[in-house]
């Protein structure tokens, strides 16, 4: 490591930004009250020529009284997978000062039984949100056919 160097020039180290612009008053977006009322909001926000074609995985940023703040379309993967990171997820629900999140992915095979994968994942989501007192709502798998919810089943 160089420490001669010890005072950078201005514009030597990069600004990361990441943006949230609220394009409606938060009274009028959808609130989150039940995984059917989930469900509906992500199958109106999912396009639907994918949903049998690749694996995506999307986040669903909420305040306090569960009203939608956005949604984050967090990856885009294969027809067997996609990368989801934590790191990410969390930034984007930082950033819009969300109070909690609902995860969600769909299943282009049509089973709308979790993988091992999705446990681990959704463990892994639930583990970091308790540190950073975001909590994790859901973890909503979505298909053609219907969705599954790991809080209706007790999995989180």
């Amino acid at each position: 490591m160089d420490t001669n160097n010890t005072n950078p020039v201005p514009g030597q180290v990069a600004e990361i930004t990441l943006s949230y612009r609220p394009n409606s008053k938060v009274s009028e977006k959808p609130q989150i009250v039940s995984s059917l009322s989930a469900s509906k909001v992500l199958r109106a926000n999912w396009d639907e020529s994918k949903l049998e074609f690749i694996e995506e995985f999307k986040v669903i940023l909420l305040n306090r009284a569960n009203r939608v703040l956005g949604i984050v379309n967090a990856s885009s993967g294969g027809t067997s997978g996609t990368v989801v990171d934590l790191k990410l997820i969390f930034a984007a629900a930082m950033k819009a000062s969300a109070s909690s999140i609902l995860v969600a992915h769909n299943h282009p095979g049509g089973t709308l039984k979790p993988s091992d994968r999705d446990v681990k994942v959704t463990e892994k989501l639930v583990k970091a949100g308790k540190l950073l007192d975001l909590p994790v709502m859901d973890h909503i798998i979505i298909t053609a056919e219907g969705y599954y919810s790991f809080a209706d089943m007790g999995g989180l």
